[in-house]
């Protein structure tokens, strides 16, 4: 069974009654849900739990790392971002959902200021599906259409990605790489775009269904650790 850890910052929840409403367990409680629906051992780890919930126990018996975090990227420890990176170049797959773009983890792996545009109103997002064939997008249709959420737009300040998924579309025109790929070291992550805190984009069917699915790409494959440094030649027909 596939182990996943979804991290949440949990501030807007405290802060904003609106937020409260539609997240009562917190966004971290609702995507918990709606992964174990889907059959995996999943916990939560929030922020101001010590070691923000991400010790080593927790991380050496995680597969998955699933992150959102928007107000208070700041506040996480770089201690806590190196074991992680760590983690994720040794094997553990790795999601970023929404405003996770401007993560502390998110930027040290891709290596960039990960900016973006945006504008928060209450905006029709539709994300047209652009690799059919990707396991991620398996049980999704054309496109996922989200009634209320905030707009991403280009340009998104993120390496060429190894796949391009999903292609958003907003009412006023805009585009966005709303759901990209990356492979660092043994690791494979998975940027998600949608997920405004004020809307209720983690009840969608469709949205934890690519969730679901990324948890199921992303999760690390059986293999021998690597190993560096000086090599003796092989016996076998080595003079």
């Amino acid at each position: 069974m596939i182990r996943v850890t979804i991290w949440n910052e949990n501030r807007h929840e405290k802060r904003n009654p609106k937020v409260t409403a539609i997240y009562p367990e917190g966004i971290h409680g609702a995507i918990k849900q709606g992964l174990e629906a889907y059959g995996f051992d999943a916990r939560t780890a929030t922020l101001d739990e010590p070691e923000h919930g991400l010790t080593d126990e927790v991380l050496s018996s995680t597969d998955v790392l699933v992150w959102w975090g928007h107000l208070a990227h700041g506040d996480v420890s770089d201690e806590i971002v190196n074991k992680v990176h760590e983690r994720v170049l040794a094997g553990m797959g790795l999601i970023v959902l929404h405003s996770g773009h401007f993560s502390k983890i998110f930027k040290k792996l891709m290596g960039t200021t990960c900016d973006l545009k945006w504008r928060e109103a209450n905006d029709k997002e539709r994300l047209w599906v652009v690799n059919h064939s990707h396991p991620i997008m398996e049980g999704i249709g054309e496109y996922v259409e989200i009634d209320a959420e905030e707009m991403y737009g280009e340009p998104f300040d993120i390496p060429a990605p190894d796949e391009l998924l999903m292609v958003s579309w907003f009412s006023g025109g805009e585009i966005f790489r709303s759901a990209v790929t990356y492979r660092r070291g043994l690791g494979k992550i998975f940027y998600f775009r949608p997920g405004h805190e004020t809307y209720p984009t983690y009840h969608n069917a469709q949205v934890i269904r690519i969730i679901a699915n990324g948890v199921k790409w992303t999760a690390p494959a059986l293999h021998d650790a690597r190993k560096f440094g000086n090599a003796k030649a092989l016996e076998a027909g080595v003079e």
